[in-house]
């Protein structure tokens, strides 16, 4: 009998150690607050790099004190211009980057662009066929709701431009999503989703609704004040 419960008190740290490597590792949150209130996101374990890079800046305090330089209504807002941090009101950005890009992980169809879509801009294929994203600068989704009309034409042009051997068609899933809440499908498969709203939908559509002036920068800065990984 003691041999058995000794055995059974060896077994157990063992046991322990395979339930807690099999429970998955909890997601990674970001939180920005902002001077229109606050917005959270979850990083997609699919996208590694992406991922792993956001969070490195967000740890370094690299988008503490940016601003959504670029907004447009039911489309999206623009942020992560590092010269974006001390401008004056007549400055044109959206140039500002670091001295690297992150590969492209565009993870298509599965990760798209739905409303709350968080995704790495880039330079336009000409110059960059390889659709690397920038290393700093993101947007968030807001974009408009889609008829299924709409959505065939993009579905046409989608095939245009990815010439892929099976054509490709948007899920039932996709086409409720972009129907029923909005995004903006016409980007799909062309840059890295790395991301989605959690909280803070609310204020993603106060920043979109802002008076813009020239290249869509708001009138008035919106500004990030600060960034920083949460546990919830």
């Amino acid at each position: 009998m003691r041999r058995k419960i000794a055995c059974l008190l060896l077994c157990l740290p063992v046991l322990a150690a395979a339930v807690c490597a099999e429970q998955p590792a909890k997601p990674k949150l970001v939180e920005f607050t902002t001077t229109l209130g606050r917005i959270k996101v979850r990083l997609y374990d699919e996208t590694p790099q992406h991922r792993d890079n956001f969070v490195k800046l967000v740890n370094e305090g690299f988008y503490d004190g940016l601003l959504f330089h670029r907004v447009i209504k039911n489309f999206m807002a623009q942020a992560g211009d590092p010269n974006s941090r001390e401008c004056d009101s007549t400055e044109r950005l959206g140039t500002g980057g670091l001295d690297y890009t992150v590969p492209a992980e565009i993870v298509f169809p599965q990760l798209y662009h739905k409303r709350g879509a968080l995704a790495a801009a880039r330079l336009g294929d000409v110059v960059n066929p390889e659709r690397a994203s920038s290393a700093c600068q993101f947007y968030l989704v807001q974009g408009k709701k889609y008829g299924e009309q709409e959505l065939n034409e993009i579905e046409h042009r989608i095939n245009m431009v990815l010439r892929a051997a099976k054509p490709f068609k948007f899920t039932e899933a996709q086409r409720l999503q972009y129907g029923m809440f909005g995004g903006t499908p016409h980007l799909d498969g062309q840059y890295t989703v790395f991301g989605e709203i959690v909280e803070g939908f609310d204020v993603l559509d106060k920043i979109c609704a802002v008076e813009t002036g020239q290249a869509d920068r708001p009138v008035d800065d919106v500004r990030i004040i600060r960034a920083r990984v949460v546990r919830r």
